[in-house]
């Protein structure tokens, strides 16, 4: 019987190599991946042919008899791994917005096999003496080709290629070893966020609650049933008057995977001590010297410098705020009291509540509203893409059109939550951009937006406004860019450069004048009065020291997570040592930074996806660094004026088209014509 299901297992995967939609030619509206085609036995079979025609490129580059050039070298690179990146992007996506029980699986076994492909060719030193004579002699290269010749050859330098011997075999170890933990850190959240359920049916429970929020939280049974996602949680900790209700909540969000069946708290101390590690074998002392040489900032040091200089009149505001917040309780404030009471003071302070802007905030009005400011500014238009593929039913498809008619691109949305996407917003893309084979790519915008109900259409929340117009601007970086190579477009820029187009798009989402062409009542049209749209202006740097406190002291946690030395142990310990490890660390963290107890990082370590999974190792900082840069920026339109053409059109020129094909100062200088202004994130956020 074993042999049968054996045999049978080989025929069902040549079968499924033999149809498999990663090897064709896809024939669908802009390259938009096949969605409906793709199943699960596709993927490994697409990495593993992907991976030996990669090696096969590789080795053609190497074996080639003349001598290295631009062109026989780093061009050849650019145009190598199209198959492996073509599934690569689709299962990585899909993992993350889509992931099923057995795409985990998957993920898993393909991110090994492309982490060891991967460290095999930035340790091949045949092919690092190629690009490094290119390096030595970049005479006659464009300033883009410049920038690629000197990232690549940093890429190899970073990935271990001086390495030898067992130290490179364990370079090697470790980078497969990190993509797995990697992997497992980020499901053990989404498995944790999917296994908590408040129940709650009695209606003095419920109280507080706006009529939104219980009838989407409503279940086939009758009871309310609330989650660890965005919305649910935000709204259930800002509404419900139940105190013990809210503490519950809390305590299950702040303490996931932290000693439940999901723990990753052995999982951060492996990490870290490969992190750790892989940095000695590079000749740095920590992780976060490793990590930080490719950055505007630079060096851990200027990183701490900054986020102190932040920190101190974020928590000297919070204090202010709890204290006000003290007034309307008998009760110490607690954690989970603060949103609560934040809501109750922007009532009575602002006249403003959510339950009055959200009737505006329709998500697809919304959504018309982010196309129409990018047309605005940038000339672009946008076009429904009917009968388009998509990989889950809410996802909707959009062509994007310069004022010339050139296609620019495409953008799917896919905004609201499900047990199978990961928490939070993102953007990233299906397909790349590719100037010297005229490609254009597909870009995502990923949510977990308040949902649609039986009743009401999705309404957003004034922060979900802000994330939309935050991640639409990551998707024009992507959609605009205009350099020659896959390699150098896009958002494929310093960390901490990634977010300046993002944050600054979202300069223009309560501009009255963009309020004014999306905000309109759902039920009557009514656009947003100019009454409320003061009360959103007025407030809009509202309880802006808890804010700025949570996200600084998460950007603290994650450099002191990557400015140690020492390899913490992670062998033979067991769940309730590491769990004591990693509180004692994170505890000392927060109070060497000044962190008040009323208050807990934006995320702390065991749910720290950013940091442990997601790529912004010692550097979450990134957002507060990239909001100096993007405030400074919109000084320039609110001098001439929010949608000045002149203004609109440089940034476009000199930020989004550019990628990294020129470093970031630069850049923003040839925007700007100056430095930016280091206080300019202070004074936009009422610190100041």
């Amino acid at each position: 019987m074993k042999k049968i299901i054996i045999m049978a297992a080989a025929l069902a995967s040549l079968v499924s190599c033999s149809t498999n939609p990663f090897f064709e030619e896809w024939d669908t509206p802009y390259g938009i991946p096949p969605f409906e085609k793709i199943k699960e036995a596709h993927y490994l079979p697409a990495i593993k042919e992907g991976i030996k025609q990669n090696k096969q490129e590789i080795e053609a580059i190497i074996s080639n008899p003349e001598a290295p050039t631009f062109e026989n070298t780093l061009l050849a690179l650019d145009k190598s791994g199209l198959l492996l990146n073509k599934t690569a992007m689709v299962l990585f996506n899909l993992s993350e917005s889509d992931a099923t029980p057995t795409l985990k699986d998957i993920v898993i076994e393909a991110m090994g096999l492309v982490s060891i492909h991967s460290s095999e060719i930035s340790t091949n030193e045949a092919l690092f003496k190629r690009v490094e004579a290119v390096y030595n002699n970049m005479e006659g290269l464009t300033r883009e080709q410049q920038m690629i010749v000197k990232d690549s050859y940093r890429g190899f330098i970073m990935g271990g290629v001086g390495l030898e011997g067992e130290a490179k075999e364990r370079m090697k170890e470790i980078n497969a070893r990190l993509s797995e933990l990697q992997q497992k850190f980020g499901d053990n959240i989404l498995s944790a966020n999917n296994a908590f359920d408040l129940v709650v049916s009695e209606p003095e429970e419920i109280a507080g609650l706006p009529e939104a929020a219980l009838e989407g939280a409503k279940g086939e049974d009758g009871k309310y049933h609330f989650h660890l996602t965005n919305a649910s949680y935000t709204a259930f900790m800002t509404f419900a008057d139940n105190r013990d209700l809210r503490e519950k909540m809390f305590r299950a969000y702040s303490n996931r995977c932290n000693g439940d069946e999901f723990d990753n708290n052995r999982n951060i101390l492996e990490i870290m001590a490969l992190r750790v590690e892989k940095a000695h074998l590079l000749g740095f002392e920590t992780p976060a010297q490793m990590i930080l040489t490719n950055t505007m900032a630079g060096t851990p040091e200027a990183v701490d410098t900054f986020l102190e200089s932040i920190m101190k009149p974020a928590v000297k505001v919070a204090k202010e705020e709890i204290a006000k917040m003290q007034e309307l309780s008998s009760e110490k404030i607690q954690p989970w009291d603060l949103f609560y009471y934040a809501e109750k003071i922007r009532q009575r302070d602002y006249a403003l509540s959510e339950d009055d802007t959200k009737p505006y905030f329709k998500m697809e009005n919304v959504r018309n509203g982010v196309f129409a400011t990018a047309s605005k500014l940038y000339g672009i238009s946008f076009e429904p893409v009917e009968n388009a593929p998509k990989y889950y039913p809410e996802v909707e498809a959009f062509k994007v059109v310069d004022s010339d008619g050139s296609l620019l691109g495409i953008i799917l949305t896919d905004y609201y939550p499900r047990a199978t996407k990961r928490g939070g917003a993102w953007m990233t893309e299906f397909a790349q951009a590719c100037g010297y084979e005229g490609l254009r790519p597909v870009i995502v915008n990923v949510g977990n937006f308040t949902k649609p109900t039986a009743t009401k259409p999705s309404l957003l929340t004034i922060d979900e406004v802000s994330t939309m117009f935050h991640e639409f601007g990551h998707a024009l970086h992507g959609l605009l860019t205009k350099t020659t190579y896959r390699s150098d477009a896009g958002t494929s820029v310093k960390r901490d450069f990634v977010e300046l187009p993002s944050q600054f798009n979202e300069n223009w989402a309560f501009q009255k004048e963009v309020l004014s062409t999306y905000a309109f009542h759902y039920e009557t049209g009514e656009v947003i009065p100019d009454e409320l749209v003061e009360k959103i202006k007025a407030s809009s740097n509202f309880f802006q020291g808890f804010a700025t406190t949570e996200l600084t002291a998460a950007s603290i946690l994650d450099m002191k997570w990557h400015e140690i030395s020492e390899a913490p142990k992670y062998e033979n310990v067991s769940a309730e040592e590491a769990k004591a490890f990693v509180e004692a660390f994170e505890a000392n963290a927060m109070t060497e930074a000044g962190l008040i107890c009323e208050i807990i990082p934006r995320y702390r370590s065991t749910y720290f996806n950013h940091i442990f999974n997601n790529g912004y190792s010692a550097g979450y900082y990134s957002y507060l660094w990239a909001e100096v840069l993007d405030k400074d920026a919109f000084e320039v339109f609110k001098q001439k004026g929010i949608f000045d053409q002149e203004s609109a059109q440089s940034f476009r020129k000199n930020i989004l088209e550019k990628g990294s094909s020129e470093e970031p100062m630069i850049l923003y200088h040839n925007f700007r014509g100056s430095d930016p202004n280091p206080d300019a994130l202070l004074k936009a956020r009422g610190l100041k």
